[in-house]
């Protein structure tokens, strides 16, 4: 039973639930302190044949590597039981670190899940980690933005799965989508690439058996989705492929097969789908539905997210838009209220999630896929974008037998631009950039006007250099620059800056304007450089100069920072939060 069936949902911390009692070794059902005054704890519940084995309780005396041993009261780390609660705060806690868990790997996989109990120490028994060679980064930092390759094989493992096409199928990327997370981990775009897409396979060294690396020789224009499986080729292939494609590194990758979207689609309870028309595919996956909408799972959900022949033009470009629309949908049901709080659903996800995961060995344990999943916490549906690489037909191929596409640059170029430079793609975000854009300008203006002044004697020009990213030594050569080219005698070299910067900045105040005038006038500095103050600088306080990564010499102007590129309408869109009708 779980707390919806009880009707006291609204009132239930999840993390309350299930508790280890290091008495027994058991997890047991705890409806929270109050709730367990006046209630007696219920075993955990016994699975039936068909339901996925709970997670294996770690021993209180020897626990598993990994899992904190459990103190006398405790319940899994991060929470409190056995005493009573003041206030609401520790509630809520708990519940924000629940959500960090739960839902946010949603966004990596055809299917992906967490669940709060991912730390249990047997589901590290339940993933395959795969060592990619060197093509991903082997990690991601809090401060950039993070990168994760998501592929669906075509393999056809598993019951019922060789029906689906080409049943002796090595296992292809059959679908892929690269999934980029914003430096500020506000929002996502989620890349489709089109498996019949004719690009480059660059050379790829490949992981054996026994330890060996082989280097499988490059590919020219072919089927991107044999950069995995054809040849030997691993999942770091098709990473290496789609770095030389996009220009973007990828830092990880998630694999899973058709199994997937069964094991994870039944486990959260089926996924609400809409349909514009009826759907009757006889000749490929064999749906059948009725218009209208429909919550599907295990084999129809496969059917829906496999079929080429019900919706659109019968493309596969028409069938990456179907399976983005699954994708939104489970994410929004593995973040509705009635999955979080029902701890059935949680173990269920968590043992499918992980048995259907490959990933590399950066991310390759509970702990780390959890690491993961907190980075991802703060981006709400609203701000995740689907979208797919602009493609247009092979040119090569006659007229009327069109099977493959090539990128229409003039489309995708400025769409990977924005993603490589970390722009987003969301409603929610433009606005917000529109009004930054608007105060900007307002900023130059003012600037703009502000520079229209006198200027300083060179040597009455106060400043202080510093390098935050430029080329090594560049604050010394700038400051035998200023005085020994410029007159300026009273600039200071202050070495290294406390933090790097993105371009190179003048910070000063307005009684120094006149001095930030002249300077920015000896060093070609643009007005989006100029950072003034809201105070008075005290008498002989110097302005502060900070080379970035755009400065190359001293006396060579700086450009000003690129325009965010205007992307097409023709580039196709979709928001995780919105439910569409599939036509």
């Amino acid at each position: 039973m779980d707390a919806q069936s009880r009707g006291r949902a609204d009132e239930i911390d999840p993390a309350d639930q299930w508790v280890l009692n290091p008495r027994t070794g058991s997890y047991e059902l705890q409806l929270g302190d109050s709730a367990a005054q006046q209630r007696p704890k219920v075993a955990a519940p016994r699975r039936s044949a068909s339901a996925p084995a709970a997670p294996t309780a770690p021993s209180p005396t020897a626990p598993s590597p990994g899992v904190p041993k459990p103190r006398r009261g405790d319940g899994p780390p991060g929470r409190r039981s056995g005493r009573s609660r003041k206030g609401g705060g520790g509630g809520g806690r708990r519940k924000k670190a629940l959500l960090i868990t739960s839902g946010t790997l949603a966004f990596l996989l055809v299917g992906g899940a967490a669940a709060a109990y991912l730390y249990y120490d047997h589901l590290n028994g339940n993933l395959s980690v795969t060592d990619v060679a060197g093509a991903g980064t082997g990690g991601f930092k809090k401060d950039q933005a993070i990168n994760i390759l998501v592929i669906g094989t075509d393999k056809r493992t598993g019951a019922g799965n060789e029906n689906y096409g080409d049943k002796d199928s090595v296992g292809h990327a059959d679908t892929t989508i690269l999934f980029h997370v914003s430096k500020d981990r506000t929002n996502a775009t989620a890349l489709s690439i089109p498996r019949d897409l004719i690009t480059n396979i660059p050379a790829c060294p490949t992981k054996q058996p026994d330890g060996s690396t082989k280097t499988i020789a490059p590919t020219k224009s072919t089927r991107f989705n044999t950069s995995l499986g054809q040849e030997g080729r691993d999942a770091g292939c098709t990473m290496r492929t789609v770095k030389e494609l996009t220009g973007i590194e990828v830092d990880h990758f998630m694999m899973a097969d058709f199994n997937a979207v069964k094991t994870l689609s039944t486990a959260v309870g089926g996924v609400p789908v809409c349909l514009a028309k009826p759907v009757n595919d006889e000749e490929g996956s064999h749906l059948k539905l009725d218009a209208g909408e429909h919550r599907l799972e295990g084999e129809q959900a496969l059917a829906f997210v496999r079929t080429r022949h019900g919706f659109g033009n019968n493309s596969d470009l028409d069938r990456i838009r179907i399976q983005q629309q699954f994708l939104g949908s489970m994410m929004r049901e593995m973040k509705s209220k009635e999955t979080l709080t029902s701890p059935k659903k949680f173990l269920s996800l968590a043992e499918a999630a992980t048995k259907s995961l490959a990933v590399d060995s950066g991310i390759g344990s509970i702990s780390k896929l959890t690491d993961l999943a907190g980075e991802l916490k703060g981006i709400d549906t609203k701000n995740v974008t689907f979208t797919t690489l602009p493609v247009k037909d092979n040119p090569a191929e006659p007229e009327g037998s069109k099977a493959t596409v090539v990128v229409e640059k003039s489309l995708a170029d400025p769409l990977l631009q924005m993603i490589r430079g970390d722009v987003s793609l969301t409603e929610v975000e433009k606005k917000e950039q529109a009004a930054k854009e608007a105060a900007d300008a307002d900023a130059k203006a003012k600037q703009d006007a502000l520079l229209q002044g006198n200027r300083a004697p060179a040597g009455d020009v106060r400043v202080s250099v510093y390098n935050g990213g430029g080329p090594k030594g560049a604050a010394s050569t700038t400051l035998n620059w200023l005085q020994n080219n410029k007159g300026m005698s009273k600039a200071s070299n202050q070495g290294n800056a406390p933090a790097k910067v993105g371009a190179t900045q003048l910070e000063y105040a307005p009684n120094q304007a006149d001095q930030a005038r002249a300077l920015a006038d000896a060093m070609g500095l643009p007005t989006t450089a100029l950072k003034m103050g809201t105070a008075d600088a005290a008498a002989k306080a110097p302005m502060k100069l900070t080379l970035g990564p755009d400065f190359t010499e001293p006396g060579a102007p700086l450009s000003a920072a690129p325009a965010v590129p205007a992307l097409s309408d023709d580039v196709q869109q979709a928001q995780a939060d919105k439910a569409v009708c599939a036509k």
